[in-house]
């Protein structure tokens, strides 16, 4: 058991050092007529990963060193989109090259359209950087006969067909769920900022001093407090940015987002909160609830298809979270008077933790590359 939890450490810690906005493109596709027309945008560090871009080395791609190889990342992306009305395929051709900027950076438009017959439904067949990253998401969203429709495409979902003239509301909720499941557990700083609270759970100070907590019901009271302060807070400024009521700078919520990891490691180590973690959780989870958006704003919904997929996603991230508990709370408690909770997985994780974020904190407040 001891060495399962040890391996299952080292793996998320070695993880979570590469922790970034996922890897996302985002992909507008109009049917009208007899036509397609069509957008997508693709991150420029993803493309600089898969085939290169920065000719000089200099760690930043110039629209020149961009427009040079416009006809090779054409090639690269519409080799891995298929499109068919119906049983017919569609012959992509590649109208404009741009350049747009995202909450994450700059991303590279590419505009194509084609001629395809009237059908009842597209088929779009998604593999862009599967091979590389299978933790890459591509977000569509499909346009036909004045109705939007939305999907999340990855490697368990690469190909999906929509009925263009009755689409089903449930199943688009359905795939945000999937996908906020998706993006919390692999938002590793969400994650390590959650559990850092959540550490202490299975202990209650007496005098100064962390002891073993004697009955299990104050233990699991203790995670529900933090688990729904974390929820209603993230859930608050999740709602108001993706309806773009409020909006905040990336490069800020991402700054605050690893402080917060920082300050709540620290917290376990020298402990100035330690009665109301879930003032702490709902606190920062204000700001978390910002990083949560960036997918849902990103993708440019409209608001009838924002709220369906923003309920979903919302749920998906819940249901997450609701996972790692059930999986945490039983193993912490089993083993909070072992030497091997207090000095490793107390005391260790949370130092480690502390470093990470720090590390994050320099990387996304000074915009400087130290795991990468």
């Amino acid at each position: 058991m001891i060495r399962l939890i040890l391996a299952l450490l080292l793996m998320a810690f070695c993880a979570a050092a590469h922790a970034h906005k996922p890897s996302d493109s985002y992909l507008a596709v109009k049917a009208e007529s007899g036509r397609i027309e069509g957008q997508w945008d693709i991150a420029l560090r993803d493309l600089e990963y898969a085939i290169g871009l920065d000719a000089d080395g200099n760690g930043e791609i110039t629209w020149g060193e961009l427009s040079a190889r416009h006809q090779e990342v054409a090639s690269y992306a519409l080799a891995r989109l298929q499109i068919a009305a119906g049983d017919a395929a569609c012959t992509l051709q590649v109208t404009d090259h741009l350049v747009d900027q995202h909450s994450d950076g700059a991303y590279a438009v590419i505009r194509f359209g084609a001629e395809c017959p009237a059908a009842g439904s597209l088929k779009i067949r998604y593999g862009l950087f599967f091979e590389l990253d299978p933790t890459h998401r591509g977000l569509a969203r499909i346009e036909a006969v004045g109705v939007t429709q939305t999907a999340v495409f990855g490697p368990e979902r690469a190909e999906q067909t929509f009925n263009l003239a009755t689409p089903s509301p449930a199943q688009q909720i359905l795939d945000y769920v999937r996908e906020g499941v998706w993006h919390i557990w692999i938002g590793f700083d969400h994650v390590l900022f959650l559990l850092s609270l959540l550490l202490p759970a299975v202990w209650q100070r007496v005098a100064g001093r962390w002891m073993p907590a004697q009955r299990f019901a104050p233990a699991f009271w203790e995670v529900f407090r933090v688990v729904t302060a974390f929820t209603v807070a993230h859930s608050i400024t999740l709602s108001l940015a993706a309806v773009e009521l409020v909006a905040l700078p990336s490069r800020l919520v991402e700054s605050v987002i690893a402080a917060s990891v920082l300050l709540a490691a620290l917290n376990n180590l020298f402990p100035l909160v330690s009665g109301r973690r879930w003032a702490m959780a709902f606190a920062f989870g204000l700001i978390h609830g910002f990083g949560f958006a960036s997918v849902l704003t990103d993708l440019g919904l409209p608001r009838d298809a924002l709220v369906s997929s923003l309920f979903g996603f919302n749920v998906g991230v819940e249901l997450g979270q609701l996972a790692m508990v059930a999986v945490f709370l039983p193993l912490a408690f089993a083993l909070r008077a072992t030497w091997f909770y207090t000095r490793v997985v107390f005391a260790g994780g949370s130092m480690a933790v502390a470093v990470l974020a720090t590390l994050w904190l320099l990387e996304r407040a000074f915009v400087i590359s130290i795991f990468s």
